[in-house]
């Protein structure tokens, strides 16, 4: 009794189980696009002439543009069109029908790859990003939606003032031009962008597309189908960055030029500070960039400040180092002539005799220095040489010794020279790079 309930409770249909269709050997579809009838290993028309394949792109984003790996990483739309006798199939309202990737894999489609691409992937979430659409006269549309990182040789000798031209380049990868013949469906427009493509650091100026032959040794030759885009880069972040900073730098080294050239704990530190800032600046713009074997714009444009905020530490060391020969010979001359030293008046005609072995030799120090603002004060020191057997009394002179001090000079010709050279140099970068 037991064996007969259960048999009459199975035998209902809300307990049958249903077949699995994914399991059947062929689905419905597939009977009526005759699947099992041709070879799709096989390309259409095989063993006649070569089969056209239309593409067209649509570009959804232009995700990186890598300066140090020199590549370019881009999310688009990849449509292949083509027809295939062996797939067309009768329809009363002519109407297509669309399937997704677990019928590529029973078909033939081209073999399409991007050519110097270092990375690619179809996208799978929530399931392959893949359809396969045909038409009852045999037309077939594929399309599948890629991510690709491939290679951009850029030429960064202007960088960033630069303006970089990156390509895509699709290829089939076993036939040859014998057998497939490659082609931009629609010309120029088989290429469309989103209009919300943007990128930080560049504005994408253009994109275009072309089509060439490519020649292997081994297997002959290809269609080649390539997307070109042209990047221009903004500028406005490296100013605020880069250029503005070590603009700053150098005019902070001018500073110098206007401090006391006795206060050395003020200047040195200020030329040092300067110099090791411009080190940084250097080391942090080429930390982010390849290792290339030419000079950059960029280059160009920070070691010219280096060098300047250089030479003015330098000069500080040239006018330091004359003050210091200066007073010694100062120091040495009042040592030989204690009594024997005079000061022209401004007349010219009479003598002020004066002893210099009670001066305070630090007193020289002030020798040099501009009077009201205006004038430079002057200092001649008529030194009388004695005959070969000094005494103790003066006797007639045989010459004169002119010493002339003038070390501060340094100082105000380098507030001019220095401004001036590089404001030209700034004339002459940006004219030639902007």
């Amino acid at each position: 009794s037991e064996q007969f309930l259960k048999e009459a409770i199975f035998s209902f249909p809300i307990f049958r189980r249903s077949p699995d269709m994914t399991k059947s050997p062929m689905t419905k579809s597939e009977q009526l696009l005759r699947i099992d009838d041709h070879d799709f290993t096989m390309r259409p028309a095989f063993g006649g002439p070569p089969i056209p394949v239309g593409v067209d792109v649509q570009v959804e984003s232009l995700d990186t543009i890598s300066e140090a790996d020199m590549d370019f990483t881009m999310t688009l739309y990849l449509r292949h069109y083509w027809k295939d006798e062996r797939l067309s199939f009768s329809s009363t309202n002519n109407q297509s029908m669309t399937f997704d990737s677990r019928l590529v894999k029973k078909i033939w489609v081209p073999d399409m790859f991007f050519v110097h691409s270092k990375r690619s992937f179809i996208h799978d979430t929530t399931t392959d990003n893949v359809m396969l659409r045909v038409y009852p006269d045999g037309n077939v549309l594929y399309s599948l939606r890629v991510t690709v990182t491939a290679m951009c040789n850029m030429d960064l000798s202007r960088f960033p003032l630069d303006t970089q031209t990156c390509s895509l380049e699709i290829e089939s990868y076993a036939y040859t031009d014998d057998d497939l013949m490659l082609y931009w469906k629609k010309g120029n427009e088989s290429l469309n962008t989103d209009d919300k493509i943007s990128l930080s650091q560049f504005l994408i100026q253009k994109f275009h597309t072309t089509t060439k032959l490519a020649f292997y040794s081994s297997t002959g030759w290809y269609n080649r189908l390539y997307i070109h885009f042209t990047l221009r880069r903004h500028v406005f972040f490296f100013l605020l960055q880069t250029y503005f900073p070590a603009t700053l730098m150098v005019m902070l080294s001018w500073v110098s030029f206007w401090i006391d050239r006795r206060a050395v704990p003020a200047r040195v530190p200020l030329g040092i500070t300067t110099v090791l800032t411009m080190s940084t600046i250097i080391t942090g713009v080429n930390a982010s960039m390849p290792r290339v074997s030419y000079i950059k714009a960029v280059d160009i444009y920070l070691w010219v400040s280096f060098v300047f905020v250089f030479l003015s530490v330098i000069e500080y060391a040239a006018v330091n180092y004359l003050t210091t020969v200066q007073e010694r010979r100062e120091r040495k001359l009042r040592n030989q002539l204690p009594c024997t030293c005079g000061i022209e008046n401004p007349d010219g005609d009479m003598m002020m005799t004066t002893c210099f072995s009670d001066v305070d030799p630090s007193a020289a120090g002030t020798y040099g220095m501009p009077e009201n603002g205006a004038r430079q004060e002057r200092i001649l020191a008529q030194l009388t040489l004695a005959d070969s057997q000094r005494t103790s009394r003066m006797k007639t002179p045989r010459g004169y010794v002119n010493v002339w001090i003038d070390t501060h000079a340094i100082d105000k010709y380098s507030r001019v020279i220095f401004p001036a050279a590089y404001t030209l140099f700034n004339i002459i970068y940006w004219s030639i790079y902007s």
